[in-house]
């Protein structure tokens, strides 16, 4: 993969430029015990199969802060508590589909029975969670899913991998999601309280500490704008790669290329920035074995 990528470094230009660009920003990020890697996650990067993959650079240390959309972190606990996503067709009928009761991403099938059994399965383990609190119910959403991520037996869940690393996972729009309105008809009954401001004093404090910012963005969305909106707090990050199919002439964030968050100031002028056009699950993979087969001995602290 490192000689393939080499020689779309050398060919220079169009897709094949900037994947290779992407490649050699995010072996430095990963090198350099100076950076502070976070990785935003929208879009469906469980479902589309790239669990491993992220959990596997939190548990090398490559990664030191998630901030992912309430769904992948939904179809992470899915996967954690023994369920599978299933391949399906890509143009389906999804009247049949509503019918058999199936659900789906694209051309990944999910049975929602799963969605009432994973309702049981976190009340449960916030049950066990509140009976180790004192007299506070309210909290931080990351510290509530860390807890989740102590209580799933999956090793390769990305909650369950952040755990164990002490790498924080925030979800700002945790509640446009399955794990969200569990949370709160679990709070409305229990009375637990999540305030996210707690997550934007952690966040801020991750920021202030670290000497250098880095940034990969799968997708876009709020996640993506979490950690640009954050790193103001820090003049702005230091390098990104960012992957997506979004167009950019609608104004869009998720579209929106890196550059413009120059104008922001959530990206230093002298920033090292890489826009890659295109599927993440096919991408990202790609790049990421590429980074690490150059980083290899080189493991951050």
């Amino acid at each position: 993969m490192s000689e393939l990528i080499k020689e779309m470094g050398l060919c220079g230009v169009l897709g094949a430029g900037r994947v290779a660009k992407a490649t050699t920003i995010l072996e430095e990020m990963f090198s350099s015990p100076e950076y502070t890697v976070y990785i935003s996650l929208a879009g469906p990067v469980v479902a589309g199969g790239l669990k491993n993959i992220v959990s596997e650079l939190i548990a090398k240390g490559f990664v030191d802060v998630v901030v992912s959309s309430g769904g992948n972190l939904t179809h992470d606990l899915i996967e954690a508590l023994g369920f599978k996503h299933l391949r399906g067709e890509a143009y389906p009928n999804d009247i049949k589909l509503s019918s058999k009761n199936i659900g789906r991403v694209g051309d990944v099938y999910v049975k929602q029975e799963v969605f009432q059994i994973l309702e049981k399965e976190v009340y449960s383990m916030l049950d066990r969670f509140i009976e180790k609190q004192l007299a506070d119910k309210s909290f931080p959403v990351y510290r509530v899913l860390e807890a989740l991520g102590f209580m799933v037996k999956d090793k390769s869940s990305i909650l369950a991998s952040a755990a164990r690393k002490k790498v924080p996972v925030f979800s700002p729009a945790i509640y446009d999601s399955m794990l969200g309105y569990h949370l709160w008809t679990y709070g409305r009954l229990k009375g637990l309280k999540l305030d996210f401001s707690l997550d934007m004093e952690k966040m801020a404090e991750i920021v202030f500490k670290s000497k250098k910012i880095g940034a990969i963005i799968l997708g876009g969305g709020v996640p993506k704008h979490f950690v640009l909106g954050a790193s103001m707090l820090k003049g702005g990050v230091d390098m990104a790669i960012q992957i997506t199919m979004d167009r950019p002439e609608t104004g869009s964030l998720s579209g929106a290329p890196l550059e413009e968050a120059i104008s922001w100031k959530k990206a230093k002028a002298k920033s090292k920035l890489v826009n890659v056009i295109g599927d993440f699950t096919v991408l990202f993979p790609l790049i990421t074995a590429s980074a690490l087969a150059k980083v290899k001995g080189k493991k951050k602290s």
